[in-house]
Order: structure tokens, then sequence, then C-alpha cells
């Protein structure tokens, strides 16, 4: 288990909300399913589960709050 940092949520077109997180060990960057869209039918989008980044899809980014 490793130490993450937020860095923001975006809501996909499906619907699906995704939280972004940077490891802080590595710098490397991590999406999480932090809640499945009531209309989305990919099977790859699964809460709590990874994502890899979707190329060419619009986002609406959700406002966070730096803590």
């Amino acid at each position: 288990m490793s130490l993450v940092r937020l860095l923001g949520f975006t809501t996909l077109t499906c619907g699906c909300v995704v939280g972004r997180y940077r490891e802080v060990a590595t710098s490397r960057e991590l999406a999480y399913v932090e809640e499945k869209g009531s209309s989305c039918e990919l099977t790859l989008h699964r809460r709590n589960h990874t994502v890899a980044a979707e190329r060419g899809t619009r986002t609406q980014p959700i406002a966070v709050r730096a803590s």
C-alpha cells in the first residue's frame, strides 16, 4: 500500500466520477473510479478500480478544496 495525494475529481461523459491521485513515493499518477454512472455501460468502469486515461474523452471538472 502506498501513500497518495488527491489531485482532483472528474466526471466522465458516461457519468462516472473518477478521482485522480499522485503516488507520493514515485510521482506516478493514478485514476480510480469513485462512483459508477447510473447510465454507464462500460465494464471497465468498476468502483474502486483504476482506469487508464481515456484520450479524447471530454470531462467536466469538479471543484476540489485544497487541504
